[in-house]
């Protein structure tokens, strides 16, 4: 290889590494891809043109020459393509795809034929007469393509740039087989094809210096724009973000200066109510009273806690001694007692002297919430375990229970203040805090809490909480009684609410409502007037409308509700004909202008918001089911007059637009479309084989999709189902 090859060789290749790195830092940049391959190709030419023919090296003459023409000549083809795409040359297409195929690659074809045939080189060189030509051509067709890009217009630097640069890089490529034909030097050929390239690349060096510089100052542009606008964003948000956090401020000290301020009122309704009851005895009505006083009471405290803990404010005192054994040994009889009311087994395991350093309060706190939890979720013939045990540095305080546990994904939700699992609502029912509270006490006693639950494997839930032990000296007098006021009331037990016997002279209401100390208190007052069905949750009313004796005359219903809640319930009685007319009245807490117009767009003639009066609610009752039936007989008496008057068509056409009796009972007891062609065929008389082929579902999938239908519709057999979809 000549010197001279040599050098252009070494320089390509470091401008070659040059443009791989710019391609890997802007993998978007076509130009520089294009580059790549052009200077690729060079070398490539460069290396087998220097070193092409060598008898030192393997292969025969004749498929050395070949490989050092091959080169040559795949340069040539790929620079139209080049220039047709780097600089946007479209009168080159020509060329691009088929020029370059019939005079650059069919010549060196054949020129490889006749070379192979004759063995004479000098013979085959005669045939680079057609390239020669057709590079002729292409410079013809390259000048055209750029006057057309430029429209003839040469006045700019940048056009006549390119057209001087583009022609002088293509034109050494013509001179080639002169230089081959008369052998004029491995240096002579050199440094002409090299010289046009590096013109060529200069250009595009140039070019892209001019961009780099354009983008770098639209970039500093942009960016003291930017630095401006995320000045001014900034203090805008500073501003906005005081502004909200002295509106937070003002609420949160509003809140808890009217929970403070409850607190008082509420420990002298509490204290007199006790004495009242020591001295003349305890009622039903005083029990309901005392029960929701007391739950006020906790909620309250829990309130100003939670409020307290945001502030990173302390609650308790824990520079005392508290024994957690005592307080637990005597919280006990309370739990024991209220397990029992439920039907539920209470098992302890206790150490003695278990000491922490703590206020009992907090201890006490700990204990009662974690245990009324495992009560609350814990169905009857259950089962609670309630540990204390102790090592050299820690004890340890569980209770484990058989609910209905707590999915992994919603373990550490349950530490968030007021969030809350959907669960069956009893008078213990809380507003969230009790957990969230429970592990703010724990660490600021420096102990740590753990749940363990998988209701998928297994039911139940165990609450580990871990504290540091102390063990107390002589001086210290450890506590073992906590602060009664902090207590919660498990004494008064609502008993399961039943229907009223039905009375054909009273009209009837079916009540919906989810907390059971207000059905309680709602089926007593109202089953004085009339008859009184009660539902806890909207599924179980539709449930309980099909299996009623009359149909209602008014709904009362709860908005906020499990399972089904009072919006979706009236969305599905106004789905089906047979109870759409049923009136309506939603009772709940939720009483924003949103919350009641959603309420009247489902038809809902009233929406009382509690706190409420009864006896303002019970003459609404009365104003509205009188009213209903002014209406029936207007309604009666116009259709008695229609009838003698031989209109009565608009009944008939009424009557024949209305649901069948089959759909309306399949959307009450909400069965899926799949459920109600199951349905449809099991009337009439198929057996599962037959539902399975006409269906294209296998007997297996048939026998699921049934028994869901006998769930959903509460029966066992097909005639109980008939008769049932039926009526």
């Amino acid at each position: 290889m000549h010197i001279v090859t040599f050098l252009f060789v070494s320089i390509e290749i470091v401008i070659f590494f040059y443009l791989a790195i710019f391609r890997l830092a802007r993998p978007d940049d076509k130009t520089t891809t294009l580059n790549l391959i052009l200077i690729f190709l060079l070398i490539t030419y460069n290396i087998t043109g220097g070193l092409l023919p060598d008898p030192k090296l393997p292969g025969s003459f004749f498929v050395q020459e070949v490989i050092a023409y091959a080169t040559g000549f795949i340069t040539p083809c790929y620079f139209p393509y080049y220039v047709y795409k780097a600089f946007g040359l479209t009168k080159l297409k020509f060329h691009v795809y088929k020029g370059v195929y019939l005079f650059l690659i069919l010549p060196y074809c054949i020129f490889v034929f006749v070379f192979w045939f004759t063995g004479d080189l000098k013979d085959a060189q005669n045939l680079l007469i057609i390239p020669v030509l057709y590079a002729i051509w292409v410079i013809i067709s390259l000048g055209k393509a750029i006057r057309y890009k430029y429209n003839h217009d040469f006045s700019s630097i940048e056009a006549r740039q390119e057209m001087v640069v583009l022609l002088f890089s293509l034109t050494p490529w013509i001179g080639l087989p002169i230089i081959t034909y008369f052998d004029l030097g491995q240096a002579v050929e050199a440094s002409i094809t090299n010289i046009g390239f590096l013109l060529l690349f200069g250009l595009q060096v140039t070019r892209h210096i001019q961009m780099v510089r354009t983008e770098h100052e639209k970039l500093i542009e942009s960016e003291q724009r930017l630095r401006s606008w995320n000045a001014d964003l900034k203090d805008e948000v500073d501003k906005r973000t005081k502004d909200l956090e002295k509106i937070n401020e003002q609420k949160t000290n509003n809140f808890v200066n009217l929970v403070h301020e409850t607190k008082t009122p509420l420990t002298l309704i509490k204290n007199y109510l006790d004495e009242y009851i020591s001295k003349y005895g305890t009622g039903e009505e005083l029990d309901v009273i005392k029960g929701g006083v007391d739950k006020l009471t906790a909620d309250v405290i829990n309130l100003f806690d939670i409020e307290r803990f945001t502030k990173g404010l302390d609650a308790y005192k824990n520079n005392q001694v508290s024994d957690f054994s005592g307080i637990l040994q005597d919280s006990l009889p309370l739990f024991k007692h209220y397990c029992g009311k439920h039907k539920i087994e209470c098992s302890t395991c206790i150490d003695e002297n278990i000491f922490v350093k703590a206020d009992p309060n907090a201890i006490y706190r700990i204990v009662n919430n974690i245990v009324e939890n495992a009560i609350k979720f814990t169905d009857p013939d259950g089962e609670v375990v309630i540990s204390l045990t102790g090592c050299d540095d820690e004890i340890v305080f569980s209770v484990v229970d058989t609910g209905i546990g707590i999915a992994e994904d919603l373990q550490k939700n349950i530490f968030e203040p007021y969030y809350q699992i959907g669960h069956k609502n009893t008078s213990l029912q809380g507003m969230g805090l009790g957990l969230p509270i429970v592990k703010k006490v724990v660490e600021g006693i420096g102990g740590t809490v753990l749940i363990e639950s998988n209701p998928t494997k297994m039911r139940g839930t165990k609450v580990i909480i871990t504290l540091p032990r102390y063990k107390p000296t002589e001086m210290d007098k450890p506590v073992k009684e906590a602060n009664t006021l902090n207590k919660l009331n498990y004494s008064f037990n609502y008993n399961e609410v039943t229907d009223s016997d039905y009375d054909t002279k009273k009209r009837t209401i079916l009540l919906v409502e989810d907390n059971v100390a207000m059905t309680n208190f709602l089926s007593n007052k109202l089953r004085i007037s009339y008859n009184v069905f009660v539902a806890y949750n909207g599924s179980e009313a539709l449930k309980k409308l099909f299996g009623m004796p009359v149909m209602p005359d008014l709904i009362l219903s709860d908005v906020m509700m499990d399972k089904m809640d009072g919006y979706a319930f009236a969305k599905a009685l106004l789905e089906q004909d047979k109870y759409s007319h049923i009136p309506i009245i939603f009772l709940t807490a939720k009483s924003t202008p949103t919350d009641r117009l959603k309420g009247l767009r489902l038809g809902a003639i009233d929406f009382i918001s509690k706190p409420f009066s009864f006896e303002e609610l019970s003459q609404k009752i009365e104003t509205i089911l009188d009213n209903i039936v002014k209406q029936q007989k207007a309604i009666l008496n116009t259709s008695i007059a229609a009838l003698k008057k031989g209109k009565g068509q608009e009944a008939d056409n009424m009557a024949q637009s209305s649901y069948s009796q089959f759909e309306q009972n399949s959307k009450l007891f909400q069965l899926t479309s799949r459920e109600k062609e199951v349905a449809r065929l099991i009337f009439k008389g198929k057996t599962y084989r037959d539902i399975a082929k006409e269906l294209f579902i296998s007997e297996k999938t048939v026998t699921k999709h049934i028994q869901n239908i006998f769930e959903k519709a509460e029966v066992s057999n097909k005639i109980e189902l008939i008769n049932k979809l039926s009526k």
